[in-house]
């Protein structure tokens, strides 16, 4: 028979002392996504509708390459970051440390040819 205090149960489930972090990186990202995402959807909207030479060189301006890039990057650290949240909440043990491996190789991944792609298209 276990003489625990109410304190001593409570012990070790109680905060992760993360959550102001994780909230304040989700709230920059989500300020971030809305100026790029209306601006990336402005921006490719422009770059449709050409010649597949036209649609090429209009890419690999500057500023559509940048926009595009920013926001691929900021949504998919965006998804990856609540896609962890999920997880935490959800699974556990080994599962849980294996499905936040696979969400982090699926975001580096996809950023990584997300990227690539976009390399080729302007250069």
């Amino acid at each position: 028979m276990a003489y625990l205090t109410d304190r001593k149960r409570a012990q070790g489930t109680g905060s992760g002392r993360q959550g102001t972090m994780h909230h304040w990186q989700m709230l920059v990202s989500s300020i971030l996504l809305v100026v790029l995402v209306p601006l990336f959807v402005l921006t490719f909207g422009i770059g449709l509708g050409g010649t597949y030479e036209e649609t090429l060189a209009y890419f690999s301006r500057p500023f559509p390459a940048i926009v595009t890039a920013l926001c691929l990057i900021v949504g998919i650290l965006h998804f990856k970051r609540e896609a962890e949240e999920a997880i935490e909440d959800y699974m556990h043990g080994v599962a849980e440390r294996l499905t936040f491996i696979a969400v982090g190789a699926l975001a580096y991944t996809l950023i990584a040819v997300a990227l690539f792609a976009l390399i080729k298209i302007a250069l």
